[in-house]
């Protein structure tokens, strides 16, 4: 049982983001503005060059901004966020696309790098910089003067995904990693457990280990079969969700 346990912990790497893969047909001209920016700056002045994205915790601005740096001709982008060191908010000429990500979460030192970052970029026509945060710029507890310049640029809610988006999402990211799921499991997971797609890609993630290491196709008997074994380990990353899984649906 352990070998099983310390199997489910191992997550392994997630697919690449794509636009491709983003849902959410609300957010079309989101999502059709970022996947043109790249070929725009690289063809000459772009009129709207800074962006700020906010939404709640799992509506995908974080998938965004990586499709964006994934998919920037060249791969002329740079990804930064709270972990990362203070260099990865410095202005480069070689750098077409910034995106910065959880600005909510930067410490104040991050906090004035990019707000020397938002000006350099402003200097230089052929860069453009998108921001996410999970609030609108009004509601963002960070210093003024970089609240003030994120309203400056175009300002974008991203629509969070309806239940039809989850389960396609669901399906999309099993299929990236080559599982197959039953019929039923999107729609069951979605019904029973946490609905935030990070949470719900987690499970994935999960169950696609599990049914390696038990040779059996995705189905709802392996999926209450994990949850059962792993509602008894504290140490498990689901435990906690199997045990609400648990309470809510005996």
């Amino acid at each position: 049982m352990a070998a099983s346990r310390q199997l489910l912990l191992d997550l392994g790497t997630p697919p690449p983001a794509r636009f491709e893969t983003f849902l959410g047909a609300q957010n079309y001209e989101l999502v059709t503005r970022l996947r043109t920016l790249g070929s725009e700056l690289a063809s000459g002045p772009v009129a709207d060059r800074s962006f700020y994205i906010w939404g709640e915790t799992g509506s995908g601005r974080s998938h965004l901004l990586h499709a964006l740096c994934h998919e920037a001709p060249g791969h002329q982008a740079r990804f930064a966020s709270p972990p990362s060191p203070l260099t990865a908010f410095s202005f480069d000429p070689a750098v077409a696309l910034y995106a910065v990500d959880d600005c909510e979460r930067l410490n104040p030192a991050q906090q004035i790098a990019l707000f020397n970052l938002f000006n350099e970029v402003r200097a230089h026509p052929g860069s453009a910089l998108v921001i996410a945060g999970n609030a609108a710029p009004l509601a963002l507890t960070v210093r003024e003067d970089l609240r003030t310049r994120l309203g400056w640029g175009l300002v974008f809610q991203v629509a969070p995904l309806t239940d039809a988006d989850k389960i396609e999402a669901l399906r999309q990211a099993a299929k990236a990693r080559g599982l197959a799921l039953a019929d039923d499991v999107p729609a069951y997971l979605l019904t029973h457990f946490q609905r935030d797609m990070p949470s719900l890609m987690r499970l994935l993630d999960a169950l696609d280990r599990y049914s390696l290491e038990q040779h059996r196709a995705v189905t709802l008997p392996l999926l209450r079969a994990m949850l059962s074994a792993t509602s008894q380990d504290p140490l498990s990353p689901i435990a906690a969700a199997a045990d609400n899984l648990d309470s809510r649906f005996k």
